[in-house]
């Protein structure tokens, strides 16, 4: 079937496919919050009623935790399978006010779709409605479809969920659409990640709280000392100073400056950290985050000094480290720079492993060819991640025969996990495309 013939098919499905995506971003699958657990559930069963709609057996699963769905329709004779992964649940919309739109109302301006889950990644299950709609009843290729609840928690029940129904979930190529595309009208293959170690800091220096008038000076408040110590984590042109960490250089991508500066939606005056290209510091070296601070808030704060301090630290490591050494660098480091003799605690958090992805030139050309033909003949980018998808080691790991393919609804102003999450509809509609001609060639 020509390029043509499949993209007048998937124009066709569009609507179809927005209203679901719609209906799904209508739902707080926050996987991070108790009280949303049952808006996990519903938004599984809302994915496996779609999945089982389009004549695959579908089915919610549980390995431990949240809601997943599996579905899946069997290869014709002599063609391969194809795993298409996406999840369903989504980060919280912390301060609604802050969003132009309510986070749960899905609303179209300018040519996107805003709402949390709009893109990440309620995109990506959208995606797979679209190619299996475009194809219908001759599905040239077996499918599987792995809707994961709990991908903004770390997938913590996924190594279970893939030995329980390994059987289930094999397959010769995987598409996981999760990921971000260059810019918008420019498409491309994630081939490297980053991975990542979280901690959480807690520090004291008094036994109680002390009015900071009478007893400021000789005695170390927690929060100012915390703060000294998250200080230390990065040298004088930020660039991460913990040593023992991985980092590498020679991206062939280049990433403008200008460019740069106006995706991130830098201030002006605003200087970039760290050294090297752009684009090394994005994919191929660590960077660490402090995304979360306990401590007296501004409002009706006291002239106190603290006795205690909590914070979070995220950490994103480089292809090529590993991350229980990583973490054992960050926690000494750490222990050696806390001033004062303050009392200093270290609890790890998540873990993934970074990756590096080299599918079969085959497969691989397969995938870019689709992207190009998706995108009217753009040409593809191959592209570094700084972000983490902790099942890809997973995928490798289980699978360590199958081609793994890491396709984008993303772009650089998609916002994922931030305020006004959106879904940019021209490239979405491409991503569709894509992954239909994806499947088609991939049954040669």
């Amino acid at each position: 079937m020509t390029t043509t013939r499949f993209a007048d098919r998937i124009d066709d499905a569009l609507p179809e496919v927005l209203f679901h995506l719609e209906a799904m971003v209508r739902i707080p699958s926050v996987s991070a919050l108790p009280e949303h657990a049952e808006d996990v559930a519903r938004s599984a069963r809302y994915a496996a009623e779609l999945l089982a709609e389009l004549g695959l057996q579908s089915r919610v699963v549980y390995a431990g935790g949240l809601p997943s769905v599996i579905a899946h329709r069997p290869a014709p004779p002599g063609a391969p399978t194809v795993l298409l992964y996406a999840h369903h649940d989504v980060q919280p919309a912390e301060d609604p006010a802050a969003w132009a739109s309510a986070p749960f109302e899905p609303t179209h301006r300018g040519g996107r779709l805003f709402g949390r889950g709009a893109a990440d990644d309620k995109a990506g299950l959208a995606v797979h409605l679209a190619a299996l709609l475009a194809h219908g009843d001759d599905l040239p290729v077996g499918v599987t479809v792995l809707v994961d609840g709990e991908e903004e928690i770390g997938s913590p029940s996924l190594p279970e969920l893939l030995s329980r129904y390994r059987d289930d979930l094999a397959a010769d190529v995987v598409v996981v659409a999760d990921s971000v595309n260059w810019a918008v009208g420019t498409p491309s293959l994630t081939v490297a990640l980053r991975g990542l170690v979280d901690v959480v800091v807690d520090l004291r220096t008094l036994e109680h709280p002390l009015h900071s008038g009478a007893w400021g000076g000789p005695v170390p408040d927690a929060l100012t000392t915390l703060v000294a110590t998250l200080a230390s984590l990065h040298d004088a042109e930020g660039a991460v100073a913990v040593e023992g960490l991985q980092r590498a250089t020679g991206s062939e991508v280049d990433y403008d400056d200008a460019r740069f500066r106006s995706d991130a939606g830098l201030l002006d005056g605003v200087r970039l950290t760290g050294t090297g290209s752009i684009t090394d510091r994005l994919w191929l070296q660590p960077c660490i985050t402090v995304t979360a601070v306990d401590a007296p808030s501004v409002d009706g704060s006291a002239n106190m000094l603290s006795a205690r301090a909590r914070a979070k630290v995220s950490m994103r490591i480089a292809p090529g480290d590993d991350p229980e050494i990583a973490l054992k660098a960050l926690t000494e480091h750490l222990q050696a720079h806390v001033p004062h003799g303050a009392h200093l605690s270290i609890t790890p958090g998540a873990q993934a492993h970074p990756v590096l992805l080299d599918p079969p030139a085959d497969v691989r050309e397969t995938a870019l060819g689709a992207l190009r033909d998706a995108w009217g003949g753009a040409e593809p980018v191959e592209i570094g991640v700084g972000g983490t998808l902790p099942l890809i080691r997973l995928f490798t790991d289980a699978f360590p025969r199958a081609a793994v393919l890491v396709t984008g609804v993303e772009d650089p102003d998609t916002r994922a996990h931030g305020t006004d999450e959106s879904l940019h509809l021209a490239d979405f509609r491409n991503a569709c495309l894509a992954e239909a001609l994806l499947l088609e060639r991939l049954a040669r």
